[in-house]
C-alpha cells in the first residue's frame, strides 16, 4: 500500500469498529442491520439518527404484491434512501413519490409530519434479483422540526461524480461538498452524504471540517485506516473529533464507502417508533396530530 500524503497531526483516528448487528425486517421487503441508531450510546453520531443498511439479498420473481412497507407516518427528521441495487416505489402525503433505481436517492423531509409507503417496484418485483440500499434518518433541529413535508427526488444523473487524486477513485455527492462541489441534495443543517468508491491499492485523504462528527459504513471490500485499524464489508466506523481529515488506503479489493460527517446539533432527542422530537410532550403532541389526520393522505 501507499504512505497517504497527509500530515497525520490532523487526520482523524478511529474510536471505534462495530461489526455487523442481526438482521431483521423491515415491513416484508427489506432486510436490514442497523448500524447507527440515536439511542445507543455508543452507535450514534449526531446529526445522524439511524442507519438501516440492507446488504444485498437476493429475491425471488414476485407476481402478488410488492413487497415492502405499508402507509406509516413521520416526524421531526428526514429519511434518505439510497438505491444501489434494485428498485423501490415511494408515495407520500406530501404528493411526492416515484421509482427509485439503482444510483438514485430519495430525500424526504418528514418535518411537521407526513406518511408514506415504499414498496419493491412492480418491474423488480417480477423479476427479482439482488437487491442492496440504505435507509439514514437525518435529525432536524428543534427549529425546523414543523418544517412542511418535503420530497427531493434525487436521479444518479443528479448527483455530481468527481474523480479522487493518483487514479484512486471516485466520490458521489448526495449531499455536502467537496473540493467546491455542491452535493445534490438540500439540507437543513451542514453535512456530508458521500458514496466513496476506492480502486485497489489506492491511498486517499478526505478533507471535512474539523466540527463535524464522522461515520462511515464500509459497503464492500476492506479499508486501512492512518491509526493502522481496518474495517470490512458491512461494518460502521466512528472517528474521534479531532482533525480535519480522514485517510482511507486499500490493498488486494476495491471498496465501497458511505462517508457520513455533519455538524452536530446538540438538542435534546427523544424518539419513540417514527417520531423524533426534543421533548416527551412533543412526542404527545405527534401522536395526537397523526391521529387527527393533521400529517395528510396518501392520493
Amino acid at each position: 500500500m501507499k504512505n497517504t500524503p497527509t500530515d497525520s497531526s490532523t487526520t482523524r483516528k478511529v474510536a471505534r469498529i462495530f461489526g455487523a448487528t442481526s438482521t431483521h425486517w423491515v415491513g416484508n421487503g427489506f432486510l436490514v442491520q442497523s448500524l447507527l441508531s440515536y439511542d445507543d450510546a455508543q452507535r450514534n453520531c449526531d446529526p445522524f439518527l439511524l442507519l438501516d443498511y440492507a446488504a444485498p439479498h437476493e429475491f425471488a420473481p414476485n407476481f402478488g404484491q410488492p413487497r415492502g412497507v405499508g402507509q406509516h407516518p413521520h416526524k421531526g427528521f428526514e429519511t434518505v434512501t439510497i438505491a444501489y441495487k434494485g428498485e423501490v416505489t415511494h408515495r407520500d402525503s406530501s404528493g411526492g413519490g416515484g421509482t427509485i433505481n439503482e444510483g438514485d436517492v430519495q430525500w424526504m423531509t418528514a418535518g411537521g409530519g407526513i406518511v408514506h409507503e415504499e414498496f419493491h417496484s412492480k418491474a423488480f418485483s417480477e423479476v427479482g434479483g439482488p437487491f442492496e440500499m440504505v435507509q439514514l434518518w437525518v435529525n432536524l433541529p428543534a427549529k425546523d422540526k414543523e418544517a412542511s413535508a418535503a420530497y427531493q427526488p434525487l436521479t444518479r444523473e443528479r448527483i455530481p461524480v468527481l474523480p479522487l487524486p493518483d487514479n484512486a477513485g471516485s466520490v458521489r455527492l448526495i449531499a455536502g461538498d467537496y473540493e467546491g462541489m455542491k452535493g445534490a441534495a438540500s439540507t437543513f443543517t451542514p453535512i456530508n452524504v458521500w458514496d466513496v468508491r476506492l480502486e485497489t491499492h489506492a491511498a486517499v485523504s478526505l478533507p471535512l471540517p474539523s466540527s463535524h462528527n464522522l461515520a462511515m459504513v464500509i459497503l464492500e471490500g476492506e479499508v486501512f485506516f492512518a491509526d493502522g485499524s481496518k474495517a470490512k464489508g458491512g461494518e460502521l466506523v466512528k472517528f474521534e473529533r479531532d482533525g480535519n481529515a480522514v485517510c482511507l488506503q486499500t490493498a488486494d479489493q476495491k471498496a465501497r464507502v458511505l462517508f457520513l460527517s455533519g455538524e452536530p446539533i446538540g438538542e435534546p432527542i427523544v424518539g419513540y417508533g417514527p417520531f423524533v422530537m426534543n421533548s416527551q410532550e412533543g412526542i404527545l403532541r405527534a401522536f395526537e396530530e397523526y391521529e387527527q389526520g393533521k400529517f395528510g393522505k396518501i392520493n
